[in-house]
Formats: C-alpha cells, sequence, structure tokens
C-alpha cells in the first residue's frame, strides 16, 4: 500500500519484506524437500529466514528501512532504479559469458540463450512501453 506519512511514502509494513523471506525459504525448503535434498532445503530456509531477521530488527538504519519499505521516500526510489539496473547489467553480462563458455565447450548453450533472450525481449518491450506511455 501506498500513503502518506508525513511527506515520507510508505509502500508497506515492516514486516512483508521479512515475511516475503521466510516464504521464500519456506519455497526453497519445498523444493529441497520435493528433490531429494532436504539438508539444502533446511539450510535455505535458515539462511532466508535469518535475512528476514535482520532486516526485521534493524530498524536504524536507513538502507534497511528503505530496503525494507517502510521509509521509501523520492531518493531513495531513485537508488532502487539505479540498483535495480546496475543488477540487470550485471545479470544480462553473466548470461552472455555463460552462454558463451557453453557453447565453446561444445553444449548448446541453453538454458543462458533462453534467459538472455528473455532479458533482450523484456528490455525492448519496456523501452517501447515507457516510450509509448510517455
Amino acid at each position: 500500500m501506498t500513503g502518506d506519512n508525513g511527506g515520507r511514502v510508505c509502500t508497506g509494513s515492516r514486516w512483508l519484506t521479512p515475511a516475503t523471506c521466510v516464504a521464500f525459504g519456506g519455497a526453497v525448503l519445498l523444493a529441497g524437500w520435493l528433490g531429494g535434498q532436504l539438508v539444502t532445503g533446511l539450510i535455505g530456509l535458515v539462511v532466508m529466514a535469518c535475512f528476514g531477521l535482520v532486516i526485521a530488527v534493524s530498524g536504524r538504519s536507513e538502507t534497511i528501512r528503505g530496503l525494507r519499505g517502510d521509509a521509501r521516500d523520492e531518493r531513495f526510489a531513485q537508488i532502487d532504479l539505479r540498483a535495480t539496473a546496475a543488477t540487470g547489467l550485471v545479470l544480462i553480462v553473466v548470461l552472455v559469458v555463460a552462454f558463451l563458455v557453453e557453447v565453446a565447450r561444445g553444449h548448446s548453450g541453453n538454458p543462458y540463450a533462453w534467459l538472455g533472450a528473455i532479458a533482450g525481449l523484456t528490455y525492448a518491450l519496456s523501452v517501447a512501453v515507457l516510450r509509448w506511455r510517455g
């Protein structure tokens, strides 16, 4: 939810991110259990729950509050946008390198080719939609 809170934009409860961490940890546990790797699933759950706990109890840090979503403002929205773009760029470079390594090893390059194609199509579609909208 978005609302005005004394000039600050509030995008959600301070418990949303920690709860999401625990939910993803539960998904890792379920996937590990279904795949016959229960220990890996348990480790994933513990790591995600611990990360969620750190996010929940680190209330004085502006960075943590921004990640958690309870102290977001325009400045943090710009920081988030830049961080997301940097993350996407790094992942695309990693996909291209992984694809090239797989092809050089004589393999098909999948799933890296598919992931790279999805990333490229998403970027092109996003540029087109954002240009059309504004």
